[in-house]
């Protein structure tokens, strides 16, 4: 949780800034391939942390997703399903 104000000057990427409808992010597609998503409230949040955890560790752990998504609120039940979204996209990106 940040603070906009303290994001001044500072580059900002959104859920549409990783990719399209069209080409979607490889971390997007495995969130599809997947089918992580039921709701939704969480996953905007989800796909961001993961996209963060990504760009430091290429082949995180199933702990350290977990570990990485332990903030993000979800109650619906398919954390197992993201949490084999972000390793098919470790995976691909590798």
């Amino acid at each position: 949780m940040t603070p906009v104000a303290t994001l001044d000057g500072k580059k900002i990427v959104t859920l549409e800034g990783l990719g399209s409808a069209g080409k979607p992010h490889p971390l997007q597609q495995a969130f599809i391939d997947e089918q992580a998503v039921q709701c939704g409230y969480c996953i905007n949040g989800m796909i961001m942390q993961a996209a963060a955890l990504l760009r430091t560790n290429k082949k995180p752990t199933d702990q350290e997703i977990k570990a990485a998504l332990a903030e993000n609120l979800c109650r619906c039940g398919t954390h197992l399903r993201i949490v084999r979204a972000i390793k098919r996209a470790s995976e691909i990106a590798a």
